[in-house]
């Protein structure tokens, strides 16, 4: 999460950090606006119904946790270098790429 966090800030966006702890410092340095839920990583569900893409960037278990509730969610998933074998996923190069791909799917291209 810091390192798309930071990407975002660089170019000038505001960050949501939606935590799964209870406690807002716990957020890293690059995020403006932190959502401590207390939920641990049943957070996970709440980060998917709230975007209309997600993007996955390598990643483990929690990665594809989100992953699997986007699918059934019908939420659009955009991987760079994450979870090659699962159906229902764009997959892309980049990070620029995903950004690109996730923006055209938000506004409906």
């Amino acid at each position: 999460m810091e390192a798309a966090a930071r990407g975002a800030k660089t170019e000038g966006g505001t960050t949501v950090g939606i935590l799964p702890g209870t406690d807002a410092s716990e957020a890293n340095a690059f995020i403006d606006i932190p959502i401590p839920t207390g939920m641990g990583e049943a957070r996970n569900v709440i980060n998917v119904r709230a975007a209309d893409a997600v993007i996955a960037v390598r990643g483990r278990h929690g990665t594809l946790s989100e992953i699997a509730h986007a699918i059934k969610m019908g939420t659009h998933v955009v991987a760079v270098a994450a979870w090659t074998d699962i159906e229902g996923i764009a997959h892309v190069d980049s990070p620029e790429e995903a950004v690109a791909l996730a923006f055209d799917i938000a506004s409906g291209r």
